[in-house]
């Protein structure tokens, strides 16, 4: 089906042919439409016009609303203050808007497809094998997989990337501590997968960082082991190898807690890009990007200083031949851009690796890996604080379990199903206590800016009240109990009948949905999907409020307001699901 044309649209084609008509040479303004608490809409370009056209914007104004036709679309218009335009839109318009979108047979409700989309790699949920996962994993996993989400449904073809901590002097220290310290394995138990392996390692990895930190000649037989695992020694390989089939079984464990789907073809860690590091150098070397200093391969930026002064490089190869992480980073933006033909690449990074992605970035530019047509873009998030506002810790000052979080976070929300349950069996609490309690740290998460920290509360997060998806997800299982209620009577649309005001202002905000997709994805901001969605559900509780749905006055009445419900519920369960959140048909 093609795309329904939003009422702001149609008002923002009459309000043009009338500005044309009052000013010729106004046929391209834009009459600048926006929202208004005082009409529907409030147009504000007459004043711009009228004084470039050195005009009186009140008389200007005036002119326009006498070309105004008004009648199926616009129902009244009138000039404000200045020279500000009025409209109300007519009940008839909302209606029918609405019941196109209804129609929509792809579920789309009448939301476009882009109009040249393209590829636009994303690169997030990035985990370190032998490592278990802590709260700061979330944020990149959560926000990576909406925007997945939300560019797919806006026809882009996405590829995920999970750049996943997997190579370098971590795992020729944990390689080599197994090797001189072997019973330790036996003595964890050899035959446990998933969280408990994934506690064994960590706890050996941390032993491993405690003797690598106070044992120079151990540090050295490490730093051997290194160059093995990158010479492809066949033991060390084979080693190497277990911790990473073992970590990703944990990591699969973790992200189907999460609701989220983790492929194993889309996890290419450091390592995967392990070939393609020499021939980076040399291409940087070669092109006089990047220069050798003091023995080490440094591209230098004009701006980028130290506390002292001094130029700070970004260090692509050690004076040694090791390759940091810069090297990895920029043969992964080759391997996006030449073999993966991205459009875009975004990386749901920790803001404070700002630094190093904009040198990664820059350094690629001036390579002309990326360019005009090429864009690389790091979407930077904040820090999830403890209530206290300071960073996530346990009591004991440990980096807090993201299983342990979410475990709590579903013990919870089945205490919220369970005392609000009617009707559901104990398996049916579980299932919906999942949905709710993980859906609540989603939104938690995308409601906020990415950009900034925020404070992680389950007390608020389950809270039937206030902007939580809990409060979401009871507004959309009660229009599908409502909707179950009507038994035979089907919902539908009757423009002829004059709408309630909570009505109109339901209507009006269902018919900016494709808009707030648009918003959304163009911008890689799911916190703007969230609040649109939170003031849906608002206007959806005015309505319940104060328009009966079964008992309304006439048959059509009910019709029409069961429509309504609909509508509003088929528009929350899909920008739900956008954001990777599940709307329960019971609560």
């Amino acid at each position: 089906m093609a795309s329904v044309t939003s009422l702001s649209d149609s008002v923002q084609q009459h309000l043009a042919s009338a500005l044309s008509a009052a000013l010729p040479e106004a046929a391209d303004a834009d009459p600048l439409l926006r929202r208004s608490d005082r009409a529907d809409y409030q147009a504000n370009g007459i004043l711009a016009l009228a004084k470039k056209a050195k005009a009186n914007p009140r008389e200007l104004a005036t002119q326009v609303v006498s070309q105004v036709v008004t009648g199926d679309v616009i129902a009244d218009i009138e000039v404000s203050g200045p020279g500000f335009l009025n409209i109300t839109v007519a009940d008839k318009a909302i209606t029918e808007n609405l019941a196109a979108r209804y129609a929509d047979e792809a579920g789309r409700l009448g939301v476009p497809y882009a109009e040249s989309p393209g590829t636009t790699v994303i690169d997030y949920a990035q985990p370190n094998v032998a490592k278990e996962m802590h709260v700061g994993h979330l944020r990149s996993a959560v926000i990576g997989d909406a925007l997945v989400q939300l560019l797919e449904f806006t026809g882009e073809t996405v590829v995920r990337r999970h750049h996943i901590g997997d190579w370098g002097t971590q795992f020729g220290m944990l390689i080599q501590y197994l090797d001189e310290h072997p019973h330790e394995l036996d003595h964890k138990a050899r035959e446990v997968t998933g969280e408990e392996a994934m506690s064994n390692l960590d706890h050996l990895y941390k032993a491993a960082r405690r003797l690598f930190d106070s044992d120079e000649e151990f540090k050295t037989r490490a730093r051997r082991r290194v160059v093995d695992l990158q010479a492809g020694d066949p033991r060390t390989l084979a080693m190497w190898q277990k911790f990473v089939d073992e970590s990703k079984i944990y990591f699969f464990s973790v992200f189907e807690k999460l609701d989220m789907e983790i492929r194993d073809a889309d996890i290419v860690g450091e390592s995967g890009y392990n070939d393609m590091l020499a021939e980076t150098c040399r291409l940087l070397e070669e092109s006089g990007v990047a220069v050798r200093s003091e023995g080490a391969l440094c591209v230098f930026f004009d701006d980028i200083k130290g506390p002292d002064g001094n130029l700070v490089p970004l260090i692509v190869q050690k004076s040694d031949g090791g390759y940091g992480y810069a090297a990895t980073d920029l043969s992964a933006i080759r391997d996006r851009v030449f073999n993966l033909k991205a459009n875009s690449i975004i990386y749901v990074v920790d803001a404070r690796q700002s630094l190093h992605f904009k040198m990664v970035f820059e350094t690629a530019r001036r390579a002309g890996w990326l360019n005009d047509d090429v864009k690389a873009y790091q979407l930077a998030f904040g820090t999830v604080l403890g209530k206290d506002g300071k960073p996530f810790k346990t009591r004991e000052g440990e980096t807090v379990k993201l299983v342990d979080l979410l475990d709590e976070a579903v013990e919870r929300a089945s205490a919220v199903v369970r005392e609000k349950a009617q009707d559901l069996s104990e398996e049916e609490i579980s299932e919906r206590g999942a949905q709710v309690g993980v859906g609540a740290v989603k939104y938690a998460d995308l409601s906020t800016s990415a950009n900034r920290d925020y404070k992680f509360d389950l007390d608020q997060m389950v809270s039937l009240n206030g902007d939580t998806s809990v409060y979401l997800q009871y507004a959309y299982a009660r229009i599908r109990s409502i909707l179950r209620k009507a038994g035979d009577v089907q919902p539908a649309a009757h423009p002829e009948l004059a709408l309630h005001e909570a009505e109109r202002a339901l209507g009006l905000h269902i018919d900016g949905f494709a808009e707030a997709v648009a918003e959304t994805a163009a911008e890689y901001a799911p916190h703007k999907l969230a609040a649109y969605l939170y003031h849906l559900a608002s206007l959806y509780t005015s309505f319940y409020d104060k328009c009966p749905v079964l008992k309304a006055e006439t048959s059509e009445q009910v019709e029409n307001r069961l429509f309504l419900c609909d509508v509003t519920a088929r528009t929350l369960h899909q920008g739900m699901a956008l954001l990777g959140i599940r709307t329960p048909e019971r609560l």
